[in-house]
């Protein structure tokens, strides 16, 4: 099992205008959608303490509003670690997601701009290209994200960006596993520009079918590697 010290190289938290909390629940979530932190990874307040430098009491309310985010899991007698979620926990979060994911296109279609659906197409050139020149898993999830980001910001809606985020968040090791598959990065980028195109018709019922279809071929990739790995 590894410690904090041979996964994750931060040092103490520094002394800076945010509340030191929040300064600590950020790095930790950070470490955890990085994988500097694995899932499954124990989290034990004496590494986290001299690793931050912080109080147990900073410690401690860091952790309880991670895991409210559903990135920390306590286990009785174990204590903190890194949530690792169960096959019918995926699949429920995926079906969120698709949900949540094809409303928010289906809003980008009505409310976004020329110029934001030129954003669009941008960032899913940008995600072409990430994939094309084969860079890790990290690069290519930041450049999904920032296709995300883009959607998100042309639906114009506060309440359906905090609920993306925080499915995304819950689901991050699960897209990491379903675009390290072997050609399912450049499957990605197809589907979202068949995506685009809707969008760019102004057919907001297609691109919000296309944009479910999209998370459910992800959720197929995923789920398959996590029940091979529970059937290990």
């Amino acid at each position: 099992m590894s410690t904090l010290a041979d996964s994750w190289t931060v040092g103490p938290i520094g002394r800076v205008s945010a509340p030191l909390r929040a300064q600590v629940i950020t790095a930790l979530r950070r470490a955890i959608l990085d994988f500097d932190l694995k899932p499954g990874q124990r989290l034990v307040e004496r590494e986290l303490i001299e690793r931050l430098g912080v109080s147990r009491t900073t410690i401690r309310e860091a952790l309880r509003e991670l895991t409210s985010e559903g990135l920390v899991t306590v286990v009785p007698h174990r204590g903190a670690m890194v949530s690792a979620p169960s096959l019918t926990d995926a699949a429920d979060l995926y079906e969120v997601r698709a949900s949540l994911e094809s409303l928010v296109t289906q809003r980008f279609v009505e409310r976004a701009t020329d110029d934001d659906v030129d954003r669009l197409r941008a960032a899913v050139d940008d995600l072409a290209a990430v994939s094309d020149e084969d860079h890790d898993i990290r690069t290519i999830l930041q450049a999904k994200d920032r296709f995300y980001g883009v959607l998100v910001a042309g639906a114009r809606s506060e309440a359906l960006r905090q609920l993306l985020e925080g499915i995304q968040a819950r689901v991050q090791v699960l897209r990491a596993t379903s675009l390290s598959e072997a050609g399912r990065a450049p499957e990605a980028v197809r589907e979202l520009r068949a995506v685009l195109d809707a969008i760019t018709r102004r057919d907001a019922d297609l691109a919000a079918r296309r944009c479910a279809d999209h998370v459910r071929n992800a959720a197929v990739t995923a789920l398959h590697s996590l029940r091979a790995a529970e059937d290990e």
